[in-house]
C-alpha cells in the first residue's frame, strides 16, 4: 500500500460546500448513476454534476446549447484542441485480495460489478492494479512461491497462482468481460522471503544473487494470469520501493537497485518469454522525482522501462511533470491514493471529493499521467480487511450485512472514467488557480470533447466555456464537480456527426514488424486492440512502400481515420497515400494524401465507400512508423 497514513497523510484542500444550487436548469437528486445518457446526442452540451452536500451523484442535467458572439462571463475556458498531450490508458483501482474478497461473498457482486465497469450502467472503470501477491489490504501474508523457513525453490518448482483463484481472478476476468478495454498493471510488494536479505516478507531487500530468479517468478506470473484470461500490460518491478513497513509484507529497493534489476534481470526475461508487458520504473510518491530520473537515466534499464508511476501520499502533481520534460518519450501513470475516513483531519465526502479531484482526476492529467488508479476497489465498514491502514477508504464500503456504499471516489472516477475512454487524448485548455474553476480536457477516439470541471472555492462560480468559436455559459456551485461533452467540432446538425466504427472482426496486416528482440510483438493486431500501451511497428526507419491495411468485414461509407502513436514520440507517419477498395488486388489511384503529426495524425476521407484501406508511407525519417491506436470513422447514424 502507501506509505502510513499516519505521518504521510495525503494533503486535503478543505472546501466550503454550498448547498442546494442546482446547475443548469432544475433536477431531481438522485444517489446512483444513471444509465448513459448523451444530452450532446441532441446537438448541444451534455453535463453531469456531483454537489458537495450529495444532492447530486453524477446526475445528468438538461442539454444547454453553444452559441456564437462575445462570451460574457469574466472566467473563460478556453479548449485548444489542436494542443495535444498523453493518450489515455484509463482509469481505475485495484481488486486488493481484501476488496476482491468482499465483492466476491457479497450478495450484490453482480450489481457492484455493473456499476464499477459498465461504461453505460456504470461508471466504466478501464484500468485495474493488481498486487503480486500479497499487499497490507490481504488477509494473510503470501506471495506465490512460499517455502518453509531455512529452504529456497530457484526453480520455482512450486510457483502457483492458486491462491488467486476462487476470487481474485473470476473478477478480473469478469471486468474485462464487462468491459474489454480494461487494461490490468500489476506491482509486487515483495518477493518470497527466501529471495530477501531478511529472509521475511516484512523488511529486507532483494538478495542480488536472487535477481534473475525473481525475474523468472515475474515471468511466471505474468504468463500465468495471461493464461487464466487476464493479460498483464504494465509491471513495476517494486511497490513503494523507498518504504519499508513493519507490519505488512515490503522491501526496499534504492533507485541503483531498480536500475539494475530492470536492465540485467526484469527487462531481459520479459523479453525472451515473448511477452508484451511494459515495465514501469519507481510506483511511490510525487516528493521523490530524482528516482525515476535515476533509473531512466541509465541507458541499460532505461531501453526496458516505458515510463513511471506515481502516488499521492507526499509531494504534488507537477513532479510527475519534472520528469516526462526530463525523458518525453517515457510514460507517466499514477497508480495510487486511498482516501481516509478519520483522524486528526477529517475526510467528509466533500473533502475527499475536491481533493481527489484537484490533485489525481485534474492534476495528475495536466501532469502527464496516462491513467489514473486510485486503491481499493472495496473495503467493510472498519476499513478492512487490512493489517495496516483502518482508517482507509475504498471506492465502495460492502458491509458485513450485505449492504454497499458508493464513496466519494467512485463519483470521482465516474466523472472521468465513464466519459473519457481509453485511446483519448489530452487536448489543451487554460485553467485556473486552487480556489477557482480548475479543469482538463481531453478529444476521444470518436471526436467527441470532454471537459471535466471542478469549483474549488468557497461560492458559487459562473464562467464560460469556448470551442471552435462558439461557447456556453454555466456556473458550479462550491465544491462541485461538473463533466461536460459535445460531439465532435460542437454541435452537429441533425442527422450529422460521424462515430468510430466497431473494430471486432477486422482484419489487420502490415509490410514488416520489428525484427529487433526488444519489439517483436510489436504485431498489426496491437494497433487495433484497445489498448494504448501496446503498438504496431514498422521497426524500421520510415522509407517509402512500407503499409498498414485493414479490412472492415464489409463496404462501409466513411468519413476519417484517426492513427494515435502514444508514447512512441517522433513515429508518426512523415507522409501517407490513402487507398480504398472492395478488392485488395486492386487499389487504383490514392484517395488522399498527406502528412502525419504527434501524437495524433486524422486523415480526412472523400465521400466515400469501401471495405479495404491501406496506408501507405511516402516520407523518409529515422524514426520507425508505429500506430498505438487505430479508429475509422463513419457517418452517424
Amino acid at each position: 500500500m502507501h506509505t502510513r497514513l499516519d505521518s504521510r497523510r495525503p494533503r486535503v484542500a478543505h472546501v466550503t460546500a454550498a448547498v442546494g444550487l442546482v446547475l443548469l436548469g432544475m433536477t431531481v437528486p438522485g444517489s446512483a448513476v444513471p444509465a448513459e445518457q448523451h444530452a450532446a446526442d441532441a446537438g448541444g452540451v451534455g453535463s453531469w454534476i456531483t454537489t458537495a452536500d450529495r444532492s447530486q451523484l453524477l446526475n445528468p442535467q438538461p442539454a444547454t446549447a453553444f452559441r456564437s458572439g462575445p462570451t460574457g462571463a469574466a472566467d473563460t475556458i478556453t479548449i485548444d484542441p489542436g494542443q495535444t498531450y498523453q493518450t489515455i490508458t484509463g482509469f481505475g483501482a485495484s481488486f486488493t485480495d481484501s476488496s476482491a474478497w468482499l465483492i466476491w461473498n457479497s450478495p450484490q457482486r453482480d450489481s457492484i460489478m455493473t456499476k464499477l465497469f459498465d461504461p453505460k450502467q456504470g461508471i466504466g472503470l478501464s484500468t485495474v492494479r493488481q498486487p503480486i501477491g500479497a499487499s497490507d489490504f490481504s488477509r494473510s501474508a503470501y506471495t506465490y512461491d512460499d517455502v518453509p523457513k531455512g529452504q529456497t525453490d530457484p526453480n520455482l518448482t512450486r510457483f502457483s497462482i492458486a491462491h488467486d483463484e476462487p476470487h481474485v481472478l473470476p473478477l478480473l476476468r469478469r471486468a474485462r468481460e464487462i468491459n474489454p478495454q480494461t487494461t490490468f498493471m500489476a506491482s509486487p510488494w515483495s518477493a518470497p522471503a527466501w529471495m530477501k536479505t531478511s529472509g521475511e516478507l516484512i523488511g529486507g531487500s532483494l538478495k542480488r544473487e536472487h535477481y534473475q530468479v525473481y525475474a523468472n517468478y515475474f515471468v511466471k506470473f505474468l504468463e500465468a494470469y495471461r493464461d487464466a484470461g487476464v493479460p498483464v500490460s504494465l509491471v513495476t518491478p517494486q511497490n513503494e520501493p523507498e518504504f519499508s513497513p513493519g507490519n505488512y509484507p515490503g522491501m526496499l529497493m534504492s533507485a541503483q537497485d531498480q536500475a539494475d534489476f530492470i536492465g540485467g534481470a526484469l527487462g531481459p526475461a520479459i523479453e525472451r518469454a515473448g511477452l508484451d508487458t511494459r515495465i514501469l520504473a519507481f510506483d511511490h510518491n510525487w516528493d521523490r522525482p530524482g528516482y525515476p530520473l535515476d533509473v531512466l537515466r541509465n541507458s541499460t534499464a532505461a531501453r526496458y522501462t516505458a515510463g513511471s508511476a506515481f502516488h499521492c501520499y507526499a509531494g504534488e502533481p507537477g513532479a510527475q511533470t519534472n520528469v516526462h520534460n526530463a525523458f518525453p518519450g517515457k510514460d507517466v501513470h499514477f497508480t495510487e491514493c486511498s482516501g481516509i475516513k478519520t483522524g486528526d483531519e477529517a475526510r467528509t465526502f466533500a473533502d475527499t471529493l475536491s481533493w481527489q479531484t484537484r490533485n489525481l482526476i485534474i492534476g495528475a492529467t495536466r501532469n502527464w499521467a496516462k491513467s489514473v488508479v486510485l486503491w481499493n476497489l472495496a473495503l467493510d465498514q472498519n476499513g478492512g480487511p487490512t493489517m495496516n491502514c483502518t482508517t482507509c477508504t475504498g471506492v465502495t464500503t460492502v458491509k458485513g450485512d450485505g449492504t454497499v456504499t458508493y464513496n466519494a471516489e467512485y463519483y470521482v472516477l465516474g466523472h472521468i472514467s465513464k466519459f473519457v475512454k481509453p485511446g483519448a487524448v489530452r487536448i489543451g485548455s487554460n485553467t485556473f488557480g486552487q480556489g477557482n474553476v480548475e479543469n482538463v480536457a481531453f478529444r476521444n477516439p470518436d471526436g467527441s470533447t470532454v471537459l471535466v470541471v471542478h469549483n474549488s472555492g468557497s461560492s458559487t462560480r459562473t464562467f464560460d466555456v469556448t470551442s471552435t468559436g462558439r461557447h456556453f455559459s454555466t456556473s458550479l456551485s462550491a465544491g462541485a464537480v461538473a463533466t461536460f461533452t459535445w460531439s465532435a467540432g460542437g454541435p452537429p446538425p441533425p442527422g450529422g456527426g460521424e462515430s468510430a466504427l466497431d473494430r471486432s472482426g477486422w482484419r489487420v496486416s502490415a509490410s514488416s514488424t520489428p525484427a529487433d528482440a526488444c519489439c517483436t510483438a510489436d504485431t498489426a493486431a496491437k494497433a487495433i486492440d484497445g489498448t494504448s500501451s501496446t503498438r504496431w511497428s514498422t521497426g524500421l526507419a520510415q522509407q517509402p512502400g512500407q503499409w498498414f491495411q485493414i479490412d472492415l468485414g464489409a463496404p462501409r461509407k466513411l468519413t476519417k481515420i484517426v492513427l494515435e502513436n502514444g508514447s512512441s514520440t517522433g513515429d508518426h507517419p512523415r507522409g501517407y497515400a490513402v487507398h480504398a477498395s472492395d478488392n485488395p488486388s486492386s487499389w487504383g489511384d490514392a484517395i488522399t494524401t498527406g502528412q502525419g503529426s504527434d501524437p495524433t495524425t486524422t486523415i480526412h476521407l472523400p465521400a466515400i465507400t469501401a471495405r479495404y484501406l491501406r496506408m501507405t508511407q511516402t516520407g523518409n525519417t529515422g524514426n520507425w512508423w508505429s500506430i498505438s491506436e487505430l479508429n475509422v470513422y463513419a457517418p452517424a447514424t
